[in-house]
């Protein structure tokens, strides 16, 4: 979520248009591209230990599809997120 205006509740403010919140919109989207950017930088940075909460397993059990039924395409989509238990 994106907050693009605030003119909905300020009245001393004159509305905003399309115009306006599209560049809101396109800014926003620069900064959370920067920050998972960033995000990714420090996560591959940071050494894969084992969570005490175990948090690193929760997909072990999660995929009922048989490994013969699975999509290679989306298999690659997937592979950032759950590779460990697709591969």
């Amino acid at each position: 979520a994106m907050v693009t205006d605030y003119d909905c509740w300020r009245d001393e403010t004159p509305d905003v248009d399309v115009t306006d919140v599209l560049a809101v919109l396109k800014s926003n989207v620069a900064s959370a591209q920067l920050m998972l950017s960033h995000l990714t930088e420090a996560l591959a940075e940071t050494p894969r230990t084992p969570s005490p909460q175990g948090i690193e397993r929760a997909l072990d059990a999660a995929i009922l599809t048989p490994a013969e039924h699975r999509d290679p395409a989306l298999l690659a989509k997937l592979d950032a997120v759950a590779g460990r238990v697709l591969g």
